[in-house]
């Protein structure tokens, strides 16, 4: 019970005592799953909130910038600007409002894969004549080739 209590040496305390060989990871395993458990509930809430059918892609993913707007477009055709709904025509004056705060953010586009090609094209128009040139393309990841 009290080791080292009667030592003799003039080496002072603890002399004799041989270094503790073991660590302990239960605290350590303890805490990554506490993290990993709170991780796996948060990803899924940092996507968009507006649920789009996406067409499927083999491309790589990239990296995510610190500043991006999303744009989504839904399979009747309705445009949202992060998670607002926008009014029928009232695009480009957003975008314009958006882009006169300063630097222009990476736009991330979500289209739902039944959408008319010449509608987000239309949309991708819009965003490069208000200046945002600087567009990526929202897929799901696949593993077939087209």
């Amino acid at each position: 019970m009290a080791m080292g209590l009667h030592n003799t040496s003039r080496r002072g305390r603890g002399s004799r005592r041989a270094p503790m060989a073991e660590i302990n990871v239960t605290p350590f395993v303890d805490v990554m799953l506490v993290l990993l458990i709170i991780f796996m509930v948060t990803a899924p809430l940092l996507t968009a909130g507006v649920p789009v059918d996406l067409p499927e892609s083999r491309a790589n993913a990239l990296p995510q910038e610190s500043e991006q707007v999303t744009v989504s477009i839904l399979q009747d055709g309705t445009i949202y600007l992060g998670e607002q709904p926008l009014v029928p025509g009232s695009f480009a004056q957003e975008l314009e409002a958006l882009g006169a705060v300063g630097d222009r953010p990476e736009v991330t586009l979500r289209a739902d894969r039944t959408l008319d090609y010449g509608l987000v094209m239309g949309v991708m128009g819009e965003l490069n004549r208000a200046g945002f040139n600087s567009i990526s393309l929202v897929t799901n990841g696949s593993v077939e080739a087209p």
